[in-house]
């Protein structure tokens, strides 16, 4: 049975204007680390980014930064973690991203979020990886995304056999458990099925 070694992070590098979403990264990143569970993510110090790499530093956690080169002063990388990879472009970025993590949540964040959530979205859709998807709608963030993907349903634009597999919740404390769990459930060979949004 697969277990959660490590979990990839995607968040904004600003704080958003809730500060109910600065409160979810600290508790994400203080529950990975107590859980053992490393966390992947952008490698930046700013917004959210920040927040949810420090608790889980300040937590005892281990964290990977991976940062394209042109990011480093934008983003300024957080210099405590314990492995921070450089690399060239954001392409390379993803695909690290993916390759060390077991499981992907997205909190909330702007487009640069929303094209690393729905690409690991489109990956699973067609096969490619069973790696647990959750989305972390923090105060309803992700609610119009979901009523998207419900009306892209509904116009025949995602199919039968083609659905979407993903995780909906709230609750930074619940996404350790919720992931081993989804982790658990998966079968041995990736494919796309049924929808599946089991919320908490």
């Amino acid at each position: 049975m697969a277990r959660l070694t490590s979990v990839c992070v995607y968040c904004g590098s600003g704080f958003g204007g809730d500060p109910a979403f600065a409160d979810a990264a600290r508790r994400l990143g203080t529950s990975l680390a107590r859980a053992g569970v490393k966390l992947v993510y952008g490698g930046g110090n700013v917004g959210l980014m920040g927040t949810v790499a420090g608790a889980t530093l300040d937590a005892g956690g281990h964290v990977t930064g991976i940062i394209p080169d042109f990011l480093k002063s934008r983003e300024r990388m957080l210099d405590a973690v314990q492995e921070t990879i450089v690399v060239s472009d954001m392409h390379t970025r993803k695909k690290l991203m993916f390759d060390r993590a077991d499981a992907f949540v997205a909190m909330p964040g702007g487009i640069g979020t929303l094209e690393e959530l729905v690409e690991q979205l489109t990956w699973a859709q067609l096969g490619q990886h069973r790696k647990p998807i959750l989305l972390l709608s923090v105060n309803g963030f992700w609610d119009p995304l979901i009523t998207l993907i419900d009306h892209m349903r509904g116009q025949g634009f995602i199919r039968e056999g083609l659905d979407l597999s993903y995780l909906i919740g709230d609750d930074p404390d619940r996404v350790v458990e919720r992931l081993e769990a989804a982790l658990a459930e998966a079968g041995p060979a990736p494919h796309a099925d049924a929808l599946i949004e089991k919320r908490f």
